[in-house]
């Protein structure tokens, strides 16, 4: 089965890799199998940036629209970037399949590789408030109320939390390495196991 998948990931230091990924998933297959979201022109990106927060959220959600499964493609930095953690933020609230994959091995535009990062999953988390769920994030302090996402009824949550209920994102959803674990022949298989977990 096609799941069109949207590529969240830290533009400049990584764009490289993530094309890497790109090619590797979407060329694997019959053409128009297999579709991809995210690959912003990174101008677009900016100018968005500067018409101010809300413009370039709404641009965001645009992106997503029509798309079942969120990769995070995770460099040195990944866990750290406002917009991709309101990517996963927004992607959790529509229901579509997350996973990550470490892309630090890949060689960037300079063909260096880089250090591996904190796991965004990890940095990012839900709270079961009664009939709500509340989104909080890792920040120098501590955890805090997400910036960029607050609540969600229960009801419309997609995932099988069972009795979790103040955990991070990481206690639902894989990371895997692009490396170790062979993503070049299993990220299609990856994608549609994220797919299922949130029945797309």
């Amino acid at each position: 089965m096609a799941y069109r998948t949207f590529f969240s990931f830290h533009y400049k230091p990584d764009v490289t890799r993530a094309w890497v990924v790109r090619n590797s998933w979407v060329t694997k297959v019959a053409q128009g199998e297999r579709e991809d979201a995210g690959f912003f022109d990174s101008s677009v990106f900016e100018a968005s940036q500067r018409e101010g927060d809300d413009n370039l959220k709404r641009f965001l959600r645009e992106g997503l629209k029509n798309t079942s499964v969120t990769c995070v493609l995770v460099g040195a930095e990944t866990a750290l970037r406002r917009w991709v953690r309101y990517e996963m933020f927004r992607s959790f609230m529509r229901g579509n399949g997350l996973l990550a994959v470490r892309v630090h091995t890949i060689g960037g535009l300079n063909r260096a590789t880089s250090e591996a990062g904190a796991n965004p999953f990890a940095c990012v988390a839900f709270e079961v408030d009664g009939e709500r769920l509340k989104f909080k994030e890792l920040m120098t302090p501590g955890w805090q109320d997400a910036k960029d996402a607050d609540y969600m009824p229960l009801n419309e949550v997609a995932y099988q939390l069972g009795d979790l209920r103040n955990h991070t994102f990481s206690s639902l959803f894989p990371i895997y390495d692009w490396e170790s674990d062979n993503g070049y022949d299993n990220l299609g298989e990856w994608i549609e196991t994220a797919a299922q977990q949130a029945n797309r």
